[in-house]
């Protein structure tokens, strides 16, 4: 099969790529890099049981002309690409919004053209504002003003959602959407706000771990490769078609816990400061307390639970960083 994967070159489109590709198919990768990176793919292009395999297209999914043929070519499309990071969207509100929703429309627009059957990645994001637990993918949605930036990019994935199921719905598309929850491991960039591979350079560094806010707001976390595991899955089960599907992990943790947890696995001598918010970001920044998924769905549909413990995700991240520092 031929695979396209928008934001091929970026921490979970490079992994995907790297599954379809053990798998035997052919892949193709558009990618304006903006937050992706050649590295994240280089071992790839350099593995020459790949050539003729892998195909990277540095461009911007915005390109009518390009991802007309990527899309016309291939068989399936992954729209993995995002403006993606808390950091990346303070600092990029309006960039951001523009890749995200007019990104998602010109793909739907094209896999509705071809009929290319197509995975939409959302975020947890979307729920917004609840302290519940587990997010069922039926919640209501609770955000903060418009003034607050950092809902924008919330909103703009659930416009996104909106406007793929509104192709399943009237055209007959077939769409399938996720919402991920804190997907981690290696090739993953602290850059953009990423909590777990920031703490984890800092704690090998050995400097201060720095947790924005109280520490008390809790997350779970989602290992890449049981993520890609997921989606390979997902995409090919018809029963998931037309649907929004979470996957996340179960081990809920406070930020102080996995500070913690890190400074212990990477046998750091690096204190835990506490950095508030607007310190840390913008007073355009609010946090979400809570955010832990219901896996119901997944289940029912493909049997799918995460298999790797948060101690092994930091243990595999430690090691990918003591490598690569």
């Amino acid at each position: 099969m031929k695979i396209l994967i928008t934001g091929g070159a970026g921490f979970i489109g490079s992994h995907l790529a790297e599954k379809y590709l053990d798998r035997g198919d052919d892949v193709y990768i558009i990618d304006d890099l903006s937050t992706g990176t050649l590295e994240n793919i280089k071992h790839l292009q350099e593995d020459k049981s790949y050539k003729n395999k892998l195909f990277v297209t540095i461009d911007t999914i915005l390109n009518h002309d390009v991802m007309l043929e990527l899309v016309g070519t291939c068989d399936i499309v992954l729209h993995m690409a995002a403006a993606v990071g808390v950091q990346y969207i303070l600092e990029n509100p309006l960039t951001s919004i523009v890749t995200n929703i007019k990104g998602a429309e010109e793909v739907l627009e094209l896999c509705n053209k071809f009929r290319k059957k197509v995975l939409v990645a959302s975020t947890s994001e979307v729920y917004g504002k609840h302290t519940h637990a587990p997010l069922v993918e039926t919640d209501n949605i609770i955000y903060g003003p418009s003034t607050k930036f950092r809902w924008s990019y919330a909103a703009a994935k659930l416009m996104d959602e909106f406007t793929a199921l509104a192709y399943h719905r009237t055209k007959k598309l077939s769409v399938i959407i996720i919402r991920l929850f804190n997907t981690v491991g290696p090739r993953q960039s602290g850059r953009y706000g990423m909590v777990i591979p920031r703490f984890v350079q800092q704690a090998l560094r050995n400097e201060a771990i720095t947790v924005y806010g109280d520490g008390t707001q809790t997350r779970t976390f989602t290992y890449v490769g049981d993520v890609v595991d997921a989606i390979t899955k997902l995409i090919e089960c018809p029963d998931a078609i037309g649907d929004i599907i979470n996957i996340g992990g179960t081990e809920e943790v406070t930020i102080n816990d996995l500070a913690e947890k890190i400074r212990k696995s990477a046998n750091s001598t690096s204190e835990i400061r506490f950095i508030s918010y607007e310190d840390a970001y913008t007073k355009d920044f609010e946090d979400m307390q809570r955010r832990v998924p219901s896996i119901e769905k997944i289940k029912e549909l493909i049997g799918w639970t995460p298999r790797t413990s948060l101690n092994d995700i930091l243990e595999k991240v430690n090691d990918y960083y003591r490598v690569n520092e």
